[in-house]
């Protein structure tokens, strides 16, 4: 399926430069164009390739400058990331859903599968589970008792749903996925550690996207929540009773220990570390391998280091701590003169 410059200009709102008859049929990264693909450019640092790609329609901002003539056509719209973005997304609309039961797969009689659902090879659907319409659940993935799955979610191959759990509509969990496994709760005792039950559940959100090999733990009691819009990484692990606020985002690795409440539109890079019964405000960042180790509840604050502090100031700290060893040596010697001093008085 081929889209001319003028149709995704209009779809996008944007405006044409160069011939709005040029078409497209793929995409393709500015530095790899080819005839016939669209790419874009937003990050400044690829600029350059502006001038030199072969993609005959390159999506700008509008208020970049050219600095030479340039070969493909232009559509230039307010964000070009955000456009990209959009017509990704249309794209993969028009790809064919799968559908139908495979005679493979184990369906429970009790569980009521709505409309155009997909459910692939060796998946298992059990007891009194619910899945809504344009759901597709992949070969191997396993939804357990009484799981609810809401509509057009997609489960990858070897997703496991545990029993009970609530997933809302659009989520999309990938390969590895484990939604409502055990929390991580024992007791000391005098012959070890006493496994405390965890009869609560997860309960997940419209427009959640969770990673490979991503873990949420059920609560002990109650629900671990993940809000709408949240997106995390592969590799993320979400304890128990946990709740975790809307358009939050983390990447791989982030591990967010029990009864932590974070709040809306947080972003947390690789490796930060959250500690257990915490809370966090809106619009936290946190850079990667920090370690929360307690509230930051009025929110909107950049933090840094472990234990994490300001980013600002963690940076003028970091300058700082190359030299302490230099430092300490001149600390002692100055120490060793006052001494001296000292004495001579």
């Amino acid at each position: 399926m081929e889209f001319s410059a003028k149709q995704i200009a209009e779809y996008l709102g944007g405006v044409v430069e160069g011939d709005e008859n040029a078409k497209v049929g793929t995409f393709a990264k500015i530095e790899e164009g080819v005839p016939g693909a669209i790419s874009f450019l937003a990050n400044p640092q690829y600029a350059h390739y502006l001038y030199s790609t072969e993609s005959s329609i390159v999506l700008v901002n509008k208020d970049f400058q050219l600095e030479q003539p340039v070969k493909a056509t232009l559509v230039r719209v307010d964000n070009a990331y955000e456009c990209i973005a959009r017509l990704l997304t249309l794209y993969q609309s028009t790809m064919q859903k799968r559908k139908g039961v495979h005679p493979l797969s184990f369906v429970a009689e009790s569980a009521q599968l709505a409309d155009d659902v997909y459910v692939g090879a060796f998946a298992y659907i059990g007891d009194h589970v619910t899945v809504g319409k344009g759901s597709q659940i992949y070969p191997g993935a396993v939804v357990e008792e009484h799981a609810q799955l809401g509509e057009d979610c997609l489960l990858y191959p070897n997703v496991t749903v545990y029993h009970g759990c609530k997933i809302g509509n659009r989520v999309v969990l990938h390969s590895g996925c484990v939604i409502g496994a055990d929390g991580f709760g024992f007791a000391p005792s005098a012959n070890g550690y006493e496994k405390i039950p965890q009869i609560g559940i997860v309960t997940i959100e419209d427009d959640v996207e969770i990673g490979a090999n991503t873990c949420v733990d059920r609560s002990t009691m109650g629900t671990t929540i993940v809000r709408k819009g949240v997106k995390l990484d592969n590799l993320v692990q979400v304890a128990h009773n946990c709740e975790i606020g809307e358009n939050t985002v983390m990447s791989a690795q982030v591990g967010v220990a029990g009864s932590t409440k974070i709040g809306q539109w947080c972003m947390f890079g690789g490796q930060v570390g959250i500690a257990g019964h915490a809370v966090i405000g809106d619009r936290v960042m946190s850079g990667a391998q920090a370690g929360i180790a307690g509230s930051l509840r009025k929110g909107h604050v950049t933090v840094q280091g472990s234990p994490a502090i300001d980013a600002k100031n963690f940076m003028r700290s970091s300058v700082v701590f190359k030299y302490l060893p230099d430092m300490q040596s001149e600390l002692n010697r100055l120490k060793k003169e006052v001494e001296e001093l000292k004495k001579k008085l």
